[in-house]
């Protein structure tokens, strides 16, 4: 698995890109931000002017079962926000 897990495609990351340049990524847990700024400008050949990063920690889930609860844990996961420089643009779709 590589630095970029998956791209985040949602209303806001949408909004986000139209108006502001920014994307949104799943990231691998251990990467820093010069070696996600290097994965997006290899993968997608685009000068990236900032990278943001989140962690988010994973939730516990609770259910109830015919056994009894059934106790479970969401994954942790790393976001990350890439800012593009003025006239870059990916585009998510191009290979449909």
């Amino acid at each position: 698995m590589g630095i970029l897990v998956k791209p985040i495609i949602t209303e806001k990351m949408t909004a986000q890109a139209e108006k502001l340049n920014r994307y949104g990524f799943v990231v691998d847990k251990t990467a820093n931000k010069l070696e996600i700024k290097d994965a997006v400008e290899k993968m997608y050949n685009v000068k990236v002017a900032s990278v943001n990063t989140q962690q988010y920690i994973g939730k516990v889930k609770v259910r109830n079962t015919t056994r009894g609860m059934a106790v479970g844990r969401v994954s942790r996961h790393k976001k990350a926000i890439v800012t593009l420089k003025q006239g870059e643009v990916i585009d998510f779709y191009a290979s449909i």
